[in-house]
């Protein structure tokens, strides 16, 4: 008999980035193995070992779209998630920063890994109202209603726990 092992527990970091209209980024992707599933998330990523999870926010951002963030905000929430891809179990915890730029153009180089080129279809500002609309999947599936709290400066304190 053969036991399944739960998959490692990944900690990572997110930011919620929005431009000086307010339009916040999401990036499309794909999982590699199956083209059909695809999504929009927040940009970020894995904390590497010693690696604070502001920073790690911040070199997500610049590896994921090239731009440089000097001040990341409070935490908005964590979402802990189970999922499949690339034919592997997977479990998350990450943790959601709020930033703003006025800058959007890249000021370095993208460095994506092997796994996230295959996967990624493209990087898009959205108008919040336009985010309320989206009939794609969307990570958080909360996130239309919790970028409207936010920008109507109704959002909690605290940070939210939230989970997939």
């Amino acid at each position: 008999m053969i036991i399944a092992s739960e998959p490692a527990l990944r900690v990572g970091a997110r930011i919620l980035l929005l431009n000086r209209d307010d339009e916040v980024l999401l990036i499309h992707a794909r999982d590699p193995d199956a083209p059909a599933h695809r999504w929009w998330e927040l940009p970020g990523g894995g904390q590497e070992p010693g690696e604070k999870l502001e920073d790690t926010a911040r070199r997500e951002i610049a590896e994921e779209t090239g731009l440089v963030l000097d001040k990341i905000g409070r935490k908005l929430w964590t979402r802990e998630s189970r999922f499949s891809y690339r034919g592997r179990e997977h479990h998350r915890l990450d943790h959601v920063y709020l930033a703003r730029t006025d800058d959007t153009a890249p000021r370095i180089a993208t460095r994506y890994s092997t796994n996230e080129r295959a996967g990624l279809i493209e990087r898009r500002w959205w108008p919040a109202a336009v985010v309320s609309e989206c009939r794609d999947k969307l990570l958080p599936a909360e996130l239309p209603d919790l970028l409207l709290v936010l920008l109507d400066g109704r959002f909690p304190a605290a940070p939210l726990a939230l989970t997939a």
